[in-house]
């Protein structure tokens, strides 16, 4: 679970005007943290992860790249995550296999699985962090994504933006891209799609990633 497409969208779309605290929700071994860091040059990033292996790898990450100074590690359940902060910024590219057949691999499984109580407990978690200016942006499956959604309203939180993210343009969207805040505003939609054909990136993905892939 080190670098997949899903994390390093969120990473280069998620934003936030003028973000001095962020805070990343599985963190993994800190891919989106440090995008965001890079991205952010003034902001503190905070990365909570779960496994305590992939917690360890975030934090050497951090410790040997530029982004030291701005990334902290924390190996904690979110649920247990306590800080005396609130954040312009909340992050998360969680878990999504809600109540599915559980992979064997047990660690795989922590990053992949979720039961339908865990996607509640984090909204309840990131209304309670989020400052109320602040955004939470998240990629799902469309499904979970909207379960999401549903829950989030309940705390007042609601869609600003949805990307409608497709593999190419002959393919049916297969993941949300979300932005949830507390400004009511109608929501924006918008699509993206990553190849223009097999093996060809479109111009937007490319764009997108240009700071952080040496390949584009």
């Amino acid at each position: 679970m080190k670098i997949n497409t899903d994390g390093v969208l969120l990473g280069a779309i998620a934003e936030q005007l003028g973000a001095r605290y962020i805070l990343d929700i599985g963190t993994g071994t800190g891919v989106i943290a440090m995008m965001l860091a890079q991205r952010f040059e003034n902001a503190q990033v905070d990365a909570v992860e779960i496994d305590e292996q992939a917690a360890l790898a975030a934090k050497g990450n951090f410790s040997n790249s530029d982004f030291a100074a701005n990334c902290n590690a924390y190996h904690k359940d979110i649920s247990a995550f306590q800080i005396d902060r609130k954040y312009d910024l909340v992050v998360s590219n969680p878990p999504f296999f809600v109540n599915d057949l559980k992979n064997q691999e047990h660690r795989k499984g922590i990053a992949r699985h979720a039961a339908s109580q865990f996607f509640e407990s984090m909204v309840e978690r990131v209304a309670d962090l989020l400052d109320k200016s602040g955004s939470f942006w998240f990629i799902l499956p469309i499904k979970q994504a909207a379960y999401m959604v549903k829950i989030a309203s309940a705390y007042g939180l609601s869609p600003s933006v949805v990307i409608h993210l497709h593999s190419d343009d002959s393919k049916p969207e297969f993941r949300w891209i979300v932005c949830l805040d507390y400004a009511g505003k109608e929501t924006l939609h918008q699509n993206l799609n990553i190849y223009e054909m097999e093996g060809v990136y479109t111009a937007a993905y490319k764009q997108l990633l240009k700071d952080f892939f040496l390949a584009f």
